[in-house]
């Protein structure tokens, strides 16, 4: 029996949706679990690309540093 994408959903963190412009070009979002939109994409030109960029942030995201640029906005203020 195949599984669906979305099958076993509500037990993840989030998700990645695909979505597809008027122009024909693709951009991803990612969702958390109760549907708030943590990240939008750029546009891609090719579904490929989207999902290659997809995989960037998963494999990035988890090792990525926290760099708080907010210090010097607030020490100009």
């Amino acid at each position: 029996m195949r599984r669906s994408i979305d099958e076993g959903a509500a037990s993840m963190a989030g998700r990645f949706e695909i979505l597809k412009d008027n122009d024909d070009s693709y951009r991803f979002r990612l969702t958390a679990a109760d549907g708030t939109v943590v990240a939008e994409s750029p546009t891609f030109k090719h579904l490929k690309a989207v999902v290659d960029g997809i995989n960037a942030v998963r494999e990035n995201a988890a090792t990525g540093l926290i760099v708080d640029r907010s210090t010097a906005v607030r020490k100009a203020a």
